[in-house]
């Protein structure tokens, strides 16, 4: 049946760029499904834009904060406007790395060993010794996030704006294969392997084509496969995600396999664009493009 949606997209984030490629990309699969749809490039108008369109269901196709930290998501729920993925509290949870790292925990599922650091006291070599990563307690996508290794010092860091706020989150650097699994509801899709050309898949690698190979399904032990789906889906229920969330993982085969997986986080917008995983994901198991934007828009929904 067909319906009028709102596709947000662009925002203020870092992630504005990305986000305007998922839009259009949607759009597209919206108009070919016979659906009406409305652009939204998200701004402080952005009350008053959805208001005035009156859309049937929003695909909110923002990346990063204000897009999937619970701040749209609580402004669709106060307009009781059916909207995709997640809800405002999975979208805030999984935003905040620490706080997803400790439901992760509690929930028995494997985290790198990490912290909540001041950054200029990680500048003056305060914390984890190398190897580590340092995040941004906040963001998607990579940004922002650098890897440091034995014999590296803090040189590229200390000479760069640092823009991500006071504290940062330190985590013991894993060594092994880039592991991401799709979900879909109550089922995950499957796992995907991506080999970066360069230090590591961050975000010019993500959306940059060349940059990575990717191995679909991921060529690692059985065993280690049914168990990745199983910590995505475990990791997705333990959130309250809904609709599709992705699951980064760092598996450790170093001493053979079947490895050992560590959880790095969920990531409740996935990238709808062309480089983007879930829909290659969704691909092998048969799912187009239009498929999955079909049943992203069928599941939409208002928390309360």
């Amino acid at each position: 049946m067909s319906q009028h949606i709102a596709v947000i997209m662009g925002g203020p984030s870092v992630e504005r760029e990305v986000s305007l490629v998922s839009g259009s990309a949607v759009e597209r699969a919206l108009i070919g499904l016979g659906h009406r749809v409305t652009m939204i490039d998200a701004d402080s108008t952005l009350p008053a834009q959805i208001m005035e369109c009156e859309p049937d269901v929003v695909f909110n196709a923002l990346h990063g904060r204000l897009g999937e930290d619970g701040c749209v998501q609580g402004l669709l729920e106060v307009l009781a406007i059916p909207y995709t993925h997640s809800g405002v509290l999975a979208s805030a949870l999984a935003m905040n790395k620490p706080a997803a790292k400790k439901l992760f925990a509690d929930a028995g599922l494997s985290c790198p060993e990490g912290r909540v650091m001041n950054f200029k006291a990680v500048m003056a070599g305060e914390g984890l010794a190398p190897p580590y990563v340092i995040k941004p307690i906040n963001e998607g996508s990579s940004v922002g996030v650098y890897v440091i290794l034995n014999g590296d010092n803090h040189r590229r860091l200390e000479d760069e704006p640092w823009p991500f706020g006071d504290d940062v989150l330190v985590e013991k650097y894993i060594p092994g294969r880039e592991i991401q699994v799709a979900v879909m509801g109550e089922r995950a899709l499957g796992a995907i392997e991506i080999r970066p050309r360069g230090r590591f898949y961050d975000y010019e690698t993500k959306y940059t084509e060349g940059k990575a190979e990717h191995f679909m399904p991921a060529p690692i032990h059985p065993k280690s496969y049914a168990e990745a789906l199983d910590i995505a889906l475990c990791a997705h229920r333990t959130l309250g995600c809904r609709g599709v969330s992705r699951a980064d993982l760092r598996y450790d085969d170093e001493a053979g396999e079947p490895g050992t997986f560590y959880l790095l986080e969920i990531n409740t917008q996935p990238g709808m664009t062309p480089l983007s995983l879930v829909p290659e994901i969704a691909a092998d198991s048969g799912m187009t493009f239009s498929n999955l934007v079909a049943w992203m828009v069928e599941n939409a929904s208002c928390d309360n």
